[in-house]
């Protein structure tokens, strides 16, 4: 699939930024079946500008701006191929203990890079209540990805999507108390089940692509980013789950970047000098095209 993305945010303060130091993670990863190429605009004219790859290997721009301003607007442009998905991974049918015991024993390249992933992070805790929901589909002998996909499915089943429930600080633990919040939120209590016990998970931000109802237009910058989660297996690699929509990802979700939790991969984070109160306004618009021309 071929897309155009453009993701808009405009801050605008009360009173004048005089100094803003931002990094921007707004630009798609290249990957074995994902092929992208972006443009970033940034308003006012940063005074300096880096593009740099970060520990994860996603792509950062550190950007600062030092005339006042009462407006920052980031537009990133992007265009997007998108060709195959992982489930030829559901082709392993390894035991999930075997993963367990066998992912501290992986030196391969790719296995040191995921046993990272199997320890807390800022955002997420292990605790006995998350390996306790987690064993319900993590029972004796499963396969692992057999097992994967109905904590996929009891995720989806049991946590109610609400918008207003929680916010972008809303803790993990509260989240899975309430059984209710947005797909950051779905990620982070898979990512927590997995991790409780001791599997490698990781946080995947990026686009899905949505479709309107029957009869009815596109509308223009209505998409939102999205979060799903990608757990690992020796031997094979990345298996890919959307909890909040309980499906593998596949063609129509567009990987942005990945981390050990949101903290890592937040679209825009900065520090500003001045602004008292502001107001955000998100717009995403992902656009499938007939073809694309990257280069």
């Amino acid at each position: 699939m071929n897309y155009r993305i453009v993701h808009k945010t405009t801050y605008k303060y009360k009173h004048a930024v005089s100094v803003g130091n931002h990094v921007a993670c707004l630009t798609p990863r290249s990957l074995t079946n994902q092929s992208a190429h972006s443009q970033l605009i940034i308003e006012p004219v940063p005074v300096t500008r880096t593009d740099r790859i970060d520990y994860f290997g996603n792509n950062l721009c550190f950007f600062t701006i030092r005339e006042p301003h009462r407006e920052l607007l980031v537009e990133a442009r992007s265009e997007v191929v998108v060709d195959g998905d992982s489930a030829p991974l559901l082709q392993n049918l390894m035991p999930w203990e075997e993963v367990v015991r066998l992912l501290p024993e992986d030196r391969t390249r790719a296995g040191l890079e995921a046993n990272q992933f199997r320890f807390e992070s800022p955002r997420i805790r292990t605790r006995p209540d998350f390996a306790s929901y987690a064993r319900e589909s993590f029972t004796a002998g499963r396969p692992f990805p057999e097992a994967l996909f109905d904590l996929t499915q009891r995720i989806h089943r049991d946590f109610r999507f609400d918008s207003k429930a929680t916010n972008v600080r809303t803790p993990t633990e509260d989240v899975f108390r309430k059984r209710r919040g947005v797909c950051q939120d779905f990620a982070h209590v898979q990512i927590a089940c997995l991790r409780s016990l001791n599997l490698a998970a990781r946080y995947v931000s990026g686009y899905l692509r949505t479709y309107p109802p029957p009869g009815k237009p596109r509308l223009v910058g209505a998409d939102a980013s999205h979060a799903w989660v990608s757990a690992f297996v020796p031997g094979a690699g990345w298996l890919d789950m959307d909890p909040t929509n309980n499906l593998v990802p596949s063609d129509g979700h567009v990987t942005l970047a990945w981390g050990r939790d949101y903290s890592d991969v937040s679209p825009l984070r900065g520090l500003i000098l001045g602004g008292g109160s502001h107001r955000l306004r998100v717009s995403v618009d992902m656009e499938p095209v007939e073809a694309l021309s990257l280069y």
